[in-house]
């Protein structure tokens, strides 16, 4: 099982480098999720720690992950994120060539909960949600084409599902369409960085996750 990876801690809060494969928050049904590790992680120096779990990364997703050390920070990072005031960066690695090596997607998704699925609709209907991005192509290697990705809303599965509308489903990721392998309970996306804004001033805060260690994450710039 991998260790927890801590990128940065302060008395606020603790921001990690989630681990593929695990899923963000404690279950009845997990033995170690990040959630656990991070309670293991605050027992060292606390008795009776509190973690809030301000968002979320799928379980094959990989990258930053803020958790909040204090009710208060819970608060004030909700309040953030439903202002919009963080930006996510996502990377992405594909096995088709994009046909444009930048642009934006903007979709209407339904949540399939039969499938545990996103599902891309043509038109707006009272079930649907809007979902938009921006995606660039800043890589390539023998496996395919790295994608920088920021997404201007948070929807469940959006970056899998509208990659894999217009026929770039991400490596290892059999749900949305991929036929090439990966590691097991991961695919080829991984949250890179994460910027807030600091409340009560003009100033940001960004956090960066290093890309997973492994061949499919070489790869030259271009």
């Amino acid at each position: 099982m991998p260790k927890l990876e801590v990128i940065h801690e302060n008395n606020d809060y603790l921001v990690v480098n989630k681990a593929a494969g695990l899923i963000s928050e404690k279950s009845p049904y997990e033995a170690v999720t990040v959630e656990t590790q991070v309670l293991n992680h605050l027992l060292k120096s606390k008795q009776k720690p509190y973690i809030g779990v301000i968002h979320r990364l799928d379980r094959v997703t990989s990258g930053v992950l803020i958790l909040a050390k204090k009710k208060s920070i819970l608060v004030e990072f909700n309040t953030l994120f439903s202002s919009r005031k963080v930006q996510k960066t996502y990377v992405a690695i594909v096995k088709n060539k994009p046909a444009k090596n930048k642009g934006n997607l903007v979709n209407f998704l339904i949540k399939n909960n039969k499938e545990k699925r996103a599902d891309i609709v043509q038109s707006k209907s009272k079930t649907s949600l809007n979902c938009m991005l921006s995606y660039q192509v800043i890589g390539k290697n023998n496996f395919g084409y790295v994608l920088e990705i920021k997404p201007k809303t948070g929807r469940f599965h959006q970056i899998r599902a509208q990659l894999a509308n217009i026929g770039l489903p991400i490596i290892g990721d059999e749900k949305y369409g991929s036929d090439q392998e990966y590691f097991p309970l991961s695919i080829c996306l991984h949250a890179w960085k994460l910027t807030y804004e600091v409340s009560g001033s003009r100033d940001s805060q960004t956090f960066e996750a290093p890309l997973p260690n492994n061949d499919f994450w070489i790869f030259k710039s271009i």
